[in-house]
């Protein structure tokens, strides 16, 4: 993205990035955003929902029949929908990076279906619907930030937590949980954002060839990421983790109770109707 701003901008523009939670974990980031002293950020979707209510919709499980499907929500009305719910509360999100699909990992045993969440402690994100969802299959959701999660399953503050391939490879949370199964229960995207503040400095000249660049940037993470999943699985396997695939219809019927709350706001319920109807 950097390298495409520079090349569109003619070298007027820069990007400066700084990984690893640098400035801040995910909400203190788009604090800063909303009050102007910072200007971009990558957040999940989960976090962002916590600011920008309509979001949370995403996070519901097995709302999505596949990648593509996901694909042509989020690239599309919907999602561009969603995007822009965040503009009244001094957040601009430019575009949704793949984050893949989470899934249960543990120490003790696999998840192959909700009663084997019974009576674990299961670490999930800020988010109220990923507490709702584990709180739906039987397990005890315990939010813990991810910086705090390796120590937290080592120590047994939680039994298990859920995430996609590359964040369990790369935080070396398969060296503390030997069992990972795939029931890929949310499909939880990453999103680009941009504090208002800072997009109203910029010229529309400036405005486009940012757009631009996180558009280019968009395409090649999801290429990126379909990579870095493949080798993610590889890896963890070779370090002696077992990856189940269990049966994901008994894991979609305990979140119903999930959608039935979301669905008693209109506005949410019209969003999942239009979802689904996106459905190849």
């Amino acid at each position: 993205m950097g390298e495409e701003l520079a090349r569109l901008s003619k070298g007027k523009v820069q990007l400066e990035i700084y990984p690893n939670q640098q400035l801040g974990n995910e909400r203190e980031i788009l604090e800063l955003l909303q009050i102007g002293t910072l200007d971009m950020t990558k957040v999940s979707v989960a976090t962002l929902e916590n600011f920008a209510p309509k979001t949370r919709v995403l996070g519901l499980p097995y709302l999505f029949k596949n990648r593509t499907h996901a694909f042509n929500v989020l690239d599309g009305p919907i999602g561009q929908e969603l995007l822009d719910d965040g503009t009244k509360y001094w957040l601009k999100g430019l575009g949704f990076y793949d984050a893949g699909y989470r899934s249960f990992y543990t120490m003790e045993k696999p998840i192959m279906e909700p009663s084997d969440l019974k009576g674990l402690k299961v670490r999930v994100m800020e988010s109220v619907t990923a507490i709702n969802m584990v709180r739906g299959m039987g397990g005890s959701p315990t939010p813990i930030s991810w910086g705090e999660l390796y120590t937290s399953l080592q120590q047994g503050v939680v039994d298990a937590a859920e995430n996609n391939p590359p964040s369990f490879y790369l935080a070396r949370h398969y060296e503390v949980c030997k069992f990972y199964s795939l029931n890929e229960h949310t499909f939880s995207p990453d999103v680009l954002v941009a504090g208002t503040r800072f997009w109203e400095t910029l010229t529309k000249e400036e405005q486009q060839w940012l757009q631009k660049a996180a558009q280019k940037s968009i395409e090649y993470q999801r290429e990126l990421w379909a990579e870095a999943e493949a080798e993610a699985l590889k890896k963890v396997q070779e370090a002696g983790v077992t990856i189940s695939y269990p049966d994901k219809e008994p894991f979609a019927e305990s979140c119903k109770e999930v959608y039935q709350l979301y669905e008693q706001d209109s506005i949410l319920k019209r969003i999942i109707k239009e979802i689904k109807e996106l459905e190849p």
